[in-house]
């Protein structure tokens, strides 16, 4: 596979961040909004789905349905980080700065995975 660094970088973040849902668990449970059942499970199956879909991004035949999924992902997470700013509970410690770049950095996230869509 010959593909540019930044489509790596963009799986590997990916790879990385659903790994994490399997080694710190109760860190992403913490910050699960409460009206969503089942947290644990969510946040397993969030984290395998991080895991396909970085490596999908690395084969063409599943890179579009790679893209798409991964937009579709972050636009779910969107609202777990408004959930985040409802109260200090809930920011689960995250200084509300923090708390308010994670929005406009989930649109360049998905901005990003778009460009990689093949027509």
């Amino acid at each position: 596979m010959n593909l540019p660094w930044h489509l790596y970088f963009m799986a590997g973040i990916y790879i990385i961040a659903g790994l994490m849902h399997f080694i710190r668990p109760r860190m992403y449970m913490r910050i699960m909004p409460r009206y969503l059942p089942a947290h644990k499970a969510l946040v397993y199956v969030s984290g395998i789905a991080e895991i396909i879909l970085g490596a999908a991004l690395l084969f063409e035949i599943s890179r579009n349905i790679a893209v798409s999924g991964i937009i579709l992902m972050l636009m779910i997470f969107l609202l777990v980080h408004f959930y985040m700013l409802s109260s200090e509970k809930a920011a689960a410690g995250i200084p509300r700065w923090i708390l308010i770049l994670r929005i406009p950095l989930q649109f360049f996230l998905m901005w990003w995975a778009w460009q990689y869509f093949q027509y």
